[in-house]
């Protein structure tokens, strides 16, 4: 599970082989203790104090503590100093990044979101009689665009560009799909970030914050190096493998959130308005991270074995690691 502390002034510290926590609300403190081997990772959203006895635990335990910011995105990490793995990795990511081989891996990323997003739209069709025609047609859309990608051939360079804008229109027809079943209230008008224009961008935008947290650690875990990427270019500071790998994961945050409104969970109150947006209170922070953690902790079937749906990044990272150095 993601520990979350998101109240102003909270307290983490050690008590034997617990986290300890303490909030004051309304003028009570509570104080509540989390096993340890409970705690996948400790996300810090608010102001808060972390004793250093609690950072040495979360370290000596491989659990990463992400401070992300208002929207959501990761903005610091405490993590162990060790590598997570041989460098020869780091040095294939390199050498295989403009060959045919490199592409093809870069191409599999971009149709397992394709085949993520057909397959929750599929899903949405099954429940909703009224709107399956449009559904349909949609899907039928993305289908199309997973063709083209498919039939792409050669080098990331050659590529990208195709690559990209063959996403780009497939991501525009899965969010008019998605935008088609929401409660009219919360519908949307495309995708927006930093900040969000409306609620469903808000919840979605923060979820990924979380979910890129997660595919991080997975990299660094797996010895993949976070900073050399495929599809998405290299920059200052830019973790371009997490841009390129999160894709595959996106769908657990889509399903979380889509699950919140057809449940009529979302509430107005959740959102705070901010110059030319929203953002997610304290309030929907809880609401929304308790539904990703069960998201998170979820048994699905994975290549012929029961897992959880948070163990699939992992797994999938340190595939991509053991295909680098074969």
């Amino acid at each position: 599970m993601q520990l979350v502390i998101n109240t102003y002034g909270s307290y983490l510290r050690k008590k034997n082989n617990c986290f300890l926590v303490k909030i004051e609300e309304d003028g009570k403190e509570k104080v509540f203790e989390v096993s340890v081997n409970k705690v996948d990772s400790i996300l810090v959203t608010t102001s808060a104090y972390i004793s250093t006895d609690a950072i040495k635990f979360a370290v000596e335990n491989n659990i990463d503590i992400v401070f992300l910011d208002h929207f959501g995105d990761p903005y610091g990490r405490v993590w162990h100093s060790k590598l997570g793995s041989t460098v020869l990795i780091r040095r294939k990511q390199l050498e295989i990044y403009n060959t045919s081989k490199g592409f093809e891996m870069a191409k599999k990323w971009n149709l397992k979101k394709l085949d993520n997003q057909v397959s929750l739209l599929k899903k949405l069709k099954k429940t909703r009689n009224e709107k399956k025609e449009e559904l349909g047609n949609y899907i039928k859309k993305i289908e199309t665009i997973s063709l083209k990608i498919g039939n792409l051939k050669g080098k990331v360079e050659e590529n990208r560009q195709s690559l990209l804008g063959f996403e780009g229109i497939a991501s525009r027809y899965y969010f008019e799909a998605i935008n088609f079943v929401l409660p009219e209230k919360f519908r949307f008008e495309g995708r927006s970030r930093m900040p969000a224009k409306d609620e469903f961008n808000c919840l979605l935008n923060y979820g990924y914050g979380v979910l890129y947290s997660m595919v991080e650690k997975a990299c660094i875990i797996s010895g993949l190096d976070p900073y050399i990427g495929f599809v998405h270019t290299d920059n200052y500071n830019k973790k371009s493998l997490v841009f390129d790998l999160i894709e595959m994961f996106r769908v657990y945050v889509d399903e979380t959130v889509l699950y919140l409104f057809s449940r009529k969970l979302v509430k107005e109150k959740y959102f705070d308005k901010i110059p030319e947006g929203l953002s997610l209170n304290k309030d929907g922070k809880v609401v929304l991270m308790e539904y990703l953690n069960k998201t998170f902790e979820k048994t699905v079937k994975y290549k012929g074995r029961n897992i959880r749906v948070k163990n699939t990044i992992p797994f999938e990272c340190h595939e991509i690691a053991n295909k680098l150095i074969k």
